[in-house]
């Protein structure tokens, strides 16, 4: 490896003069897109990142061997290509020869240049248990020693694996498959987020934590569209913190944010017709995107028999667990709670957007109160009573399905809880009935299957916070975990669906889309069912530029 310590300096800066006032904070002639993320970002350095924000950021900073396009298809960014060897278990990356790091003046000519042992280094600092990063499991099945990351020449890696992962490759294009300058990372050290130099489309110009982050165009981008132009086409991206959401949807209003992603309910109902659609009245200025995301909404239930004789917890019953899931109508919640942005969870517990959900998708829970009434029929049900946890922003919902649930005679209490108070009455297991979501971290439908294998017991082992277990369901988890044939993986994916469904350690509620609302000046922005957002080919138009 390469470490040169020397001073660190951005060498492109069009913002020297730009400060955090509000007076200073826009530069004329440039073409700046502007958007506001409430969730705030904790990390620009990729090894570092867990949040959903922090990923949304990282993209525009850094580049994988591969990404997804918008179809959620993988697609080359810093290899050109790839070989996957017929037993899964070793890939081998071909790497462009045009791909250069952000100016910095650690880097020399050499250096600056991308090549397969920036990438080894990379991988390996993920890997590494010292760097505490979050995604160090991509890399659990590296071949020990030397041997997992090989540097073949300059621009050729091979990654070998002791037993195949369909899914590892799509891993790849999260965060902690970024590639970094090992001199720049070795010199800043815990210091590496606030000084981050990646090869992604803009680089890191200011960043004041909470206030503001500025990133600025990199001149020396490697991509170009079709017909052979540099990209991106804008000066940088400017990014706020303003946690409250109504002055979010004021300042998009106003012109100062040039996206919002979501609503607050006044915005949702003054935005959004009852159809999910945007209002026509609007038309003239905005235009909105939706788009199915990687995200089921759901009821998470504790199913661990010891925890739940001691509680004496009712739902330890499969029968009323799967009675519940009946006794919802999602078509109204969706309909009336939501807008009509959504989509009724009916097909199991994997969201609509994931590559292959016709393949193994399965009849779930539709509206059918007489089936859960006859579920039921043998419970005590005037001596039972559950409760149904959820954070504060989630009490409508609540209080939606407390009344759906009691239609067949079970008492429903409603706690309402900070998302961090929330957080830990699941870890502690003093929630056992709860509103939760998950969103997919890569396009593979593993991404969901991991919650229920026997093996992965929260804390201890990794995130089943139900505690199922069973034994059919973890032998085709193994299966699939290592089948290459796509027609046999699914088979087994749509067993697995079935036995979620029967045993009822969630209840899915709906699938979540996304919500993106863009002022008719902006066009060319990309995302995907990971609600990813592309700034590389955005364009405003001239008339709107600072």
């Amino acid at each position: 490896m390469r470490y040169q310590l020397k001073i660190f300096l951005i060498s492109i800066l069009f913002f020297n003069s730009c400060s955090f006032n509000k007076s200073n904070s826009n530069v004329s002639n440039k073409a700046v897109f502007k958007y506001n993320e409430p969730g705030g970002i904790l990390w620009l350095d990729p090894a570092k990142m867990s949040k959903y924000e922090d990923f949304l950021i990282s993209q525009q900073l850094f580049n994988g061997l591969v990404t997804l396009d918008s179809n959620l298809n993988l697609v080359p960014s810093i290899a050109h290509s790839w070989d996957i060897s017929n037993d899964g278990k070793t890939y081998t990356f071909y790497l462009r020869k045009d791909v250069f790091f952000h100016s910095s003046n650690l880097l020399d000519d050499y250096s600056s240049n991308v090549k397969a042992e920036d990438v080894a280094y990379s991988f390996l600092r993920i890997s590494n248990p010292a760097t505490a990063s979050p995604g160090r499991y991509i890399f659990d099945f590296l071949v020990p020693s030397y041997k997992g990351v090989v540097v073949v020449d300059d621009y050729t890696l091979e990654i070998n694996l002791i037993k195949p992962q369909p899914s590892f490759i799509y891993q790849l294009c999260l965060p902690y498959g970024y590639v970094v300058p090992s001199e720049v990372v070795e010199h800043y050290g815990a210091d590496f987020s606030q000084h981050v130099i990646g090869t992604g489309p803009f680089l890191l110009n200011k960043w004041k934590k909470d206030v503001k982050l500025i990133l600025s165009k990199n001149e020396n981008y490697f991509e170009h569209d079709n017909q052979g132009i540099k990209m991106p086409y804008i000066d940088g991206v400017s990014v706020t913190f303003v946690k409250d959401r109504n002055q979010e949807y004021i300042n998009f209003k106003a012109g100062k944010l040039d996206m919002i992603s979501g609503l607050d309910e006044d915005g949702k109902d003054n935005l959004l017709s009852a159809d999910g659609e945007l209002n026509k009245k609007h038309h003239e200025l905005y235009y909105l995107k939706k788009t199915a995301w990687l995200n089921t909404d759901y009821i998470g239930i504790l199913v661990d028999d010891s925890i739940n004789k001691v509680l004496n917890n009712p739902l330890k019953s499969r029968q009323l667990r799967n009675a519940i899931g009946y006794s919802i109508d999602r078509y109204k919640l969706v309909k009336f709670l939501r807008n009509g942005v959504g989509v009724p969870a009916r097909n199991g517990f994997i969201p609509k957007g994931m590559p292959g959900f016709n393949e193994y998708k399965i009849k779930g829970y539709d509206f059918d109160l007489n089936r859960a009434l006859k579920l039921t029929k043998d419970l005590p049900k005037d001596k039972i009573t559950i409760t149904l946890s959820a954070s504060e922003q989630y009490k409508t919902l609540c209080e939606f399905l407390q009344n759906e649930i009691q239609q067949i005679g079970i008492k429903v209490d409603v706690d309402i809880y900070t998302n961090s108070a929330l957080r830990q009455r699941v870890a502690n297991f003093d929630a056992v009935f709860y509103r939760k979501s998950w969103v997919a971290d890569f396009p593979e439908p593993m991404n969901y299957f991991q919650l229920f294998y026997g093996e992965y017991f929260f804390p201890e082992n990794g995130t089943n916070y139900y505690h199922f277990k069973n034994k059919q369901y973890d032998s085709l988890y193994l299966k699939a975990s290592m089948e290459q044939n796509q027609k046999k993986r699914y088979s087994y994916y749509k067993q697995m669906q079935q036995i979620i469904h029967d045993f009822a350690p969630v209840i899915p509620l709906f699938y979540a889309e996304t919500l993106r609302f863009y002022h008719n000046y902006i066009s060319g922005v990309s995302s995907n069912s990971m609600n990813m957002l592309n700034l590389k080919e955005v364009k405003i138009s001239r008339q709107n530029i600072e």
